[in-house]
């Protein structure tokens, strides 16, 4: 088994070629510390088409895989690629492994390491808010900008609601509406992927087990 927990610097250089990843930054993390790993890097480059490279050079199908994603870089830029990455590991025919995950790798500030939020079971698609037919019992959640969400209840209520206060409201909402059990989410396109992270780690928090998180993410524009 491989063990991974090594310096910042190292892991963000994409190997021989000294690219810098500028990883997505985080207060709060669920993960430390990850066995048995690969890692491919989405890199913002400007020369580049869409300003976006990806090396998955380092990949190896049977571990856990990093995705090591610049935070500067847009859902719309982002997403493509990690859906690429995903159908690779999933399509796999050979070398495969069921029980290896998928990780972002970000900078846990409050740590000063790594952290990791996984998004193994995670399938994005494309879709308009209002083409979704909300199921009984769902929240929609849309992010628009760190300070323009909207939780959108059953009843087609809309509050209002920003970075800062998402948690706290969504603690009240669904201690007071008993009846919900999912959560769905969609996300600008133009969101960066700090941006992106930034509400991930927000919802890993939310600590609510009546009250799922759907694995269907949905990026509009």
């Amino acid at each position: 088994m491989k063990y991974f927990q090594i310096a910042l610097l190292l892991l963000i250089m994409s190997c021989g070629n000294e690219k810098i990843v500028q990883l997505p930054e985080i207060t709060h993390s669920e993960v430390s510390e990850i066995l048995d790993v690969s890692a491919a890097y989405l890199f913002y480059d400007e020369t580049k088409k869409d300003s976006i490279e990806l090396n998955r050079k380092s990949i190896i199908g049977t571990t856990n895989w990093l995705v090591n994603v610049d935070k500067r870089l847009t859902l719309k830029q982002a997403i493509p690629k990690i859906i690429y990455l995903q159908d690779k590991k999933r399509n796999a025919e050979v070398h495969k492994n069921a029980a290896a995950k998928n990780y972002y790798t970000c900078n846990n500030s409050s740590i000063k390491n790594l952290g990791f939020i996984e998004f193994t079971d995670v399938y994005y698609k494309e879709k308009q808010s209002e083409d979704f037919t909300l199921e009984p019992n769902t929240l929609v959640v849309l992010f628009n900008s760190d300070s323009d969400i909207e939780l959108k209840l059953p009843d087609n209520e809309t509050i209002k609601t920003s970075k800062a206060t998402l948690l706290e409201d969504l603690k009240t909402i669904t201690s007071k509406n008993v009846a919900l059990e999912t959560i769905q989410l969609f996300f600008n396109k133009n969101l960066t992927f700090q941006n992106y992270i930034t509400f991930k780690s927000l919802l890993n928090q939310l600590n609510n087990k009546q009250v799922l998180i759907a694995n269907d993410e949905f990026i509009f524009y």
